[in-house]
């Protein structure tokens, strides 16, 4: 279990529209065809104990992306997927797939503040010891793969806050700040595979998390003067075009849901267990004659949002060429 601290130069408030901003553009840009997070579902729930919230079911094909030693034993065509419940400041992700007793869970809390909280998840017991990893967003290392200059927020100003060009220990001179806390689990109850595959699954999480806060800042001047309605049409219009993107596929396993621990769709409270058998799964090989969707074409047309009755505009980041596709 790890805990990672990311700070950011912006306030708790306006985090939750830059968040939302960011995990649209984000999951755009690297999706492709068959690769990339197909969103599912996306809609408002309400929770007893938390109130009002965002319920996400989203699937993640990433085959390509896993590391050789990990393609050598999994399906040709597989995704995972990950279900997301959303009360902001306080957020609670679970991830489950076809391998044996794995599982991701992730609880995050926003506070503004520089990461002071040593108790922020006091309130949940744990059974063994969690360690604390501080994430710097301006000096730690990214993949090369995902490096941007225009990202890099060691050189990045932003023109509409005057916030930016990040010295060492900058965390101590911003204002506003503020400080997401994320609590991890990964499981991975297989002999002689848990240790690596563990490691390995906390080091891509934190190369994400990591990338992610990085881009929710450089991106400010592209959503700090949204409204939550814009957003929400902005975050609606993008997953349409991604799921586009990223075509029709389907799946070439069955999929175990772990199920939620009462008949509402509350976040669970802590890591879910996959419930699967102890021993190594027969894993599927792609069936030879199943028909395939068409799969979506290289020249995409984002939805245009003026046709629910809103003024919202994209960013003329998006660059399609064809025509609005009529209802």
């Amino acid at each position: 279990m790890k805990a990672s601290l990311f700070v950011c130069l912006l306030s708790v408030f306006q985090y939750r529209i830059g968040q939302l901003y960011m995990i649209s553009k984000h999951s755009h840009e690297q999706s492709e065809r068959g690769e990339g997070v197909e969103v599912v579902q996306n809609e408002p729930y309400e929770d007893p104990e938390h109130g009002s919230g965002q319920f996400t079911e989203k699937r993640i094909y990433l085959n390509n992306k896993l590391p050789s030693w990990a393609r050598a034993v999994v399906p040709k065509i597989f995704y995972v997927t990950e279900k997301a419940w959303n009360y902001y400041p306080y957020t609670i992700t679970g991830n489950c797939s076809f391998l044996p007793k794995f599982s991701i869970h992730i609880e995050t809390k926003y506070e503004d503040n520089k990461g002071s909280n040593d108790n922020i998840f006091a309130g949940e017991p744990r059974d063994e010891e969690t360690e604390v990893c501080f994430v710097d967003i301006a000096y730690d290392d990214i993949p090369e793969r995902h490096y941007k200059e225009s990202e890099d927020l060691r050189y990045f100003k932003s023109k509409k806050t005057n916030r930016g060009q990040l010295q060492e220990g900058w965390i101590h001179t911003q204002d506003p700040i503020m400080c997401s806390y994320k609590l991890v689990t990964v499981k991975f109850e297989v002999w002689g595979l848990q240790t690596r595959v563990e490691q390995f699954v906390h080091k891509v999480i934190r190369d994400v998390l990591l990338l992610g806060h990085r881009q929710a800042f450089a991106w400010v001047d592209e959503w700090i003067d949204m409204t939550m309605e814009e957003v929400r049409e902005y975050e609606r219009a993008t997953q349409e075009a991604t799921n586009l993107k990223i075509g029709t596929f389907p799946p070439a396993i069955s999929i175990s849901e772990t199920p939620l621990p009462s008949s509402t769709r509350s976040g669970p409270n802590s890591a879910p267990s996959t419930p699967l058998s102890t021993e190594a799964p027969e894993f599927l090989s792609v069936p030879k004659e199943r028909p395939r969707k068409k799969s979506a074409p290289e020249t995409l047309t984002l939805p245009d949002p003026g046709r629910r009755d809103s003024l919202f505009k994209l960013p003329s980041f998006f660059s399609w060429n064809s025509s609005p596709q009529p209802e």
